[in-house]
């Protein structure tokens, strides 16, 4: 065989061998989700905002994120199942937990409340809400402070299955307010045809009760931390804050 022959072959042989072991270090990673839209949802580009970006964030990594969609708290539970193959959950509020470990914020989101325009609420500070009947979804993270209040009984709250549940009892003078991230209820009430009509009825008051960074929630195990560090490493190699923004307007 020919020298220029031989480095051609071994040159095709060892590219051949790069994209086998390539192929065999790339992994599929199964994360659990719901339907939070702008954030996350099956129906949306890239299937949400943040769900864009830890896909973006472990392509980068050579990996291929898959979500699948649930209620939310059986997103969670799915998580805890001994071999689950989910890795994590997503998008969630970092708490204190030893069921979980949090990656770096995947982006961040204005969550508030929102009121009925004809009866709006005032507030200075979070113990001022203990007079009103608030509204929040079952299972969700809301403040440390607000849920601290609503654990020791001095916020009255009605939990539901929705966000859209939350509006809709707003709207109809059923709740003083209810929390929410002021994304997902504008996405809401331009994309959900039951609250068309009561659109005009409800808005965002004014006051935040905080600007929430968003995570992915790993299991607290070996296989949960070494796709946390994967994810993480990759988040310093994308543009988050772009593909954030990016997909926040295509959902609108």
């Amino acid at each position: 065989m020919k020298q220029h022959s031989r480095n051609a072959w071994l040159l095709s042989v060892f590219l051949v061998l790069a994209g086998v072991f390539q192929s065999a270090a790339a992994d599929k990673v199964y994360m659990a989700s719901l339907e939070w839209p702008p954030y996350s949802g099956a129906a949306l580009p890239d299937q949400g905002a943040a769900i864009a970006v830890a896909k973006a964030a472990l392509e980068a990594m050579g990996h291929e994120l898959v979500v699948e969609f649930y209620p939310w708290s059986r997103a969670v539970k799915l998580v805890q199942q001994p071999n689950s193959k989910y890795v994590a959950y997503l998008p969630e509020y970092k708490y204190e937990t030893e069921d979980f470990q949090f990656s770096e914020p995947l982006g961040e989101g204005p969550l508030g409340l929102v009121e009925n325009v004809s009866k709006p609420i005032t507030w200075e500070q979070v113990e001022d809400l203990e007079r009103y009947r608030i509204g929040v979804v079952q299972d969700y993270v809301n403040t440390k402070a607000f849920d601290d209040l609503v654990a020791a009984g001095r916020i009255k709250v009605e939990a539901v299955g929705t966000d859209t549940q939350n509006i809709l009892k707003v709207a109809a003078g059923r709740l003083n307010a209810a929390v929410i991230d002021s994304n997902v209820m504008a996405y809401l009430l331009a994309n959900t045809p039951r609250l068309k009509s009561v659109s005009s009825k409800v808005r965002m008051n004014n006051r935040l009760l905080e600007m929430k960074d968003i995570y992915a929630a790993f299991a607290n195990n070996a296989a949960g931390a070494k796709w946390r560090e994967i994810l993480d490493e990759g988040l310093t190699k994308i543009d988050a804050g772009a593909i954030l923004d990016a997909h926040m307007g295509a959902s609108k």
